[in-house]
């Protein structure tokens, strides 16, 4: 049986992983390897910073998927859009040439993206634990 990791902050005990995907804008093919390990050093190094831990991170010509572990204290929406803001200047600062064939304007990543939180055990084992529980009378 997998055991889950916990961290502490203050006093909190949390175990908070997501699942992140950020696709490119108008899905256009334009990531390269090069590129996806750039991008993969900069979301590790914006993970830290947020006090969190990227556990995974690949990705193919249109999309990069990420597994990241954040405190509770992040909002997850604005993590997101740090990421994508930093990750965008420096890959397009550092990929000019190769983008300009892609892209007229400064732009990398579409603004949708797709966050899931993961680990732990499924929700129907959570519910019945909470069900289990022994409620005191009145």
């Amino acid at each position: 049986m997998t055991q889950i990791h916990v961290n502490t902050l203050n006093h909190c005990a949390h175990s908070l992983n997501y699942h992140l995907v950020m696709v490119t804008k108008y899905r256009k093919k334009c990531l390269t390897g090069a590129m996806l390990d750039e991008f993969s050093q900069q979301a590790r190094e914006r993970c830290l910073a947020w006090g969190g831990e990227a556990k995974e991170i690949n990705g193919e010509v249109d999309h990069v998927h990420l597994l990241i572990e954040l405190p509770p204290s992040v909002a997850i929406a604005d993590f997101v859009n740090a990421l994508k803001t930093g990750t965008s200047r420096r890959l397009r600062n550092l990929f000019a040439d190769h983008l300009a064939q892609f892209y007229q304007k400064p732009t990398l990543w579409s603004r949708s993206y797709f966050i899931a939180s993961c680990g732990g055990a499924p929700l129907e084992v959570i519910k019945q634990y909470v069900q289990q529980q022994e409620r005191p009378g009145h």
